[in-house]
């Protein structure tokens, strides 16, 4: 089980680009804005894409009501997300080194990549969550108050994923570099369970080739 073992060692290690590489992304472009502006979501708080994108679109967002941009003091994620991410590339490296001197078996590698599957979409939802309380949760004083053709207040929720269509502004949100290395991460230890299972499958066989002879 090394080379299976070696690949949950290495997975893991992946889930450090979070640290160094923003998750998510979010651009806004409209005709008055020849370069678009946007954000970086990061797991330790939100960068503008250019140097005053976040400036503009808080400017933007207090004409609608929006609040702004929340600064990561303001959201207990942000202090979070950094703790969980590296206890989870502790807890899959030392699974992997548990495996590799065969203390513990392949299906270990299994259950990291649950547990980090979990923590993922619930961090997602956390986040649309956030989205729609941005999005929707607007100042009643607002300047402009603008309202779906039905009456009911207009939402100014981005979408979680692609493009979507909000007043003059194209906005999309797509992920980034940390969020795809941390999926390469999960799929190599996923990878490693597969080869785990494999070579008990065939130990198993030969065992029992063995015991018929």
């Amino acid at each position: 089980m090394k080379k299976a073992s070696i690949l949950m060692i290495v997975g893991p290690l992946f889930l450090l680009g979070l640290y160094f590489f923003p998750l998510w992304n979010i651009m806004l472009g409209a005709p008055q804005y020849p370069e678009p502006l946007g954000m970086n979501i990061y797991i330790d708080g939100i960068k503008g894409f250019n140097e005053f994108d976040i400036q503009n679109i808080d400017g933007l967002n207090h004409y609608i009501g929006m609040k702004t941009i929340p600064k990561p003091e303001e959201m207990w994620e942000f202090g979070m997300f950094p703790i969980v991410i590296g206890a989870m590339v502790f807890l899959g490296v030392l699974i992997g080194i548990l495996g590799f001197i065969n203390k513990i078996s392949y299906k270990w590698f299994l259950g990291w990549f649950i547990l980090m599957s979990i923590l993922g979409v619930l961090g997602m939802y956390d986040f649309n969550a956030w989205m729609v309380d941005y999005g929707t949760n607007l100042d009643p004083h607002a300047i402009m108050k603008m309202a779906n053709p039905d009456g009911t207040p207009m939402s100014y929720k981005p979408p979680l994923l692609g493009n979507a269509k909000m007043l003059n502004f194209d906005v999309a949100s797509w992920p980034r570099t940390g969020a795809y290395m941390m999926f390469v991460g999960m799929m190599l230890t996923l990878i490693a369970f597969y080869l785990g299972w494999q070579q008990r499958k065939s130990t198993f066989q030969e065992v029992k080739m063995k015991s018929q002879k």
